[in-house]
């Protein structure tokens, strides 16, 4: 299989990255933006600084190490209480590749938490990752990502080019994960479930079996938990506009600044889980008919993802609200009412549209909170 097969998606190989960097330094929009982090310093004294901490830097990986860990460890420090990591489902042999299959919190930190946890635990990689072309709106942004082990998902397309982008991501993939030894991250679906109830779209898994076979690819189920999503309120204003307006579209806009509140809004505690990888029983589905044998992957990976949750009190609390109950009232006590409500207020408060509905918007707020606990006790229950 060829490499130039893949060059309008993959990442940069280790003999570009040097002049992307160059390409990077030289855009205009991306010096705009490096001076408002340091506007006390000239222009090129802070390309200077830049070149000379890129010096030594050959690959992706280095790239990550060398620049993205420090400001993604900054990030949890400043905006969680923590980020912690469970693997202990995973064989203890850690040169072997994974595709981590995951739900979705974050468009830009579920994979950059993914990485730094990976390097911490004695991993020797990190992941790639898609990113969807309708993000990459700057010649920048998507130079910086492919020196950052992104692959580039195209969207918006019609069928039959759709069909075409899928086998040709499948392909690449597969060549990733083989023949480069790399680590991938997915998300079970495309975007983020707004209501916080995680299920995985078949499609998602046809596209990992068009490339080859699925059992060479390692797929490991993974979870996600996050105590406080920043980008509640964001989503709850999304389902009000999408109720009062049918037609409501994001725009560009909207998705950028879901990357920004998503980045630096506040987390609380997060923590990521490591299913068991689904070679151990997938030859069970062997001699199913294709739509049943997907609709069976998908549920069994549910389930592992589902039971995977950390779970936090304002989950039992939400939960316990929408149902007019104190079932669940062991898992959280006045302290961790008071404060839930205060957080929910504050984030109700940041929503400034025509006719807010605040009864709905709560509402759709504590249901994504309660979503993860019912998808909890029902995975566990039928193990």
């Amino acid at each position: 299989m060829e490499i130039g097969e893949f060059d309008e998606i993959r990442p940069y190989e280790a003999s570009e990255m040097q002049q992307a960097f160059n390409d990077l330094l030289n855009d205009r929009q991306f010096s705009t933006i490096l001076k408002g982090f340091a506007p006390w310093l000239p222009k090129g004294l802070r390309n200077g600084l830049l070149r000379l901490a890129f010096t030594g830097i050959k690959t992706p990986l280095d790239f990550q190490k060398r620049f993205m860990k420090p400001v993604v460890k900054w990030i949890i420090r400043k905006h969680t209480d923590g980020c912690t990591f469970e693997d202990t489902l995973l064989p203890a042999d850690k040169s072997l590749r994974y595709i981590f299959l995951s739900n979705h919190r974050d468009i830009v930190l579920d994979s950059a938490f993914l990485d730094v946890k990976l390097v911490e635990a004695g991993y020797p990689t990190t992941v790639e990752i898609g990113i969807g072309d309708n993000l990459l709106i700057y010649p920048w942004i998507k130079r910086l990502v492919r020196m950052n082990k992104a692959f580039t998902v195209r969207r918006g397309l019609t069928a039959h080019e759709m069909m075409r982008s899928s086998q040709l991501m499948s392909r690449y993939i597969h060549y990733a994960v083989t023949e480069k030894k790399e680590n991938i991250w997915i998300a079970q679906r495309e975007g983020r479930a707004k209501d916080s109830s995680d299920h995985t779209q078949d499609a998602v898994l046809k596209m990992l079996a068009m490339g080859g076979e699925l059992q060479e690819l390692n797929i490991c189920p993974l979870t996600i938990s996050y105590e406080f999503d920043p980008c509640d309120y964001l989503k709850a204003q999304e389902f009000q506009q999408k109720r009062d307006n049918p037609a409501f579209k994001k725009s560009r806009q909207d998705d950028l600044d879901n990357m920004k509140t998503g980045i630096f809004g506040y987390k609380g505690r997060v923590h990521y889980h490591c299913g068991t990888p689904i070679n151990q029983w997938l030859a069970e589905l062997d001699g199913l008919p294709r739509n049943e044998y997907f609709q069976q992957l998908s549920q069994h990976i549910d389930q592992e993802i589902h039971a995977g949750y950390r779970l936090y009190p304002c989950n039992y609390i939400a939960l316990d609200r929408l149902e007019g109950t104190s079932s669940h009232a062991d898992q959280y006590t006045s302290k961790d009412i008071e404060r839930f409500n205060k957080y929910l207020a504050a984030q109700l408060a940041k929503i400034s549209i025509p006719n807010k509905d605040e009864a709905f918007l709560t509402e759709r707020m504590l249901t994504m909170y309660a979503n993860p606990v019912r998808n909890y006790l029902q995975a566990k229950s039928a193990q």
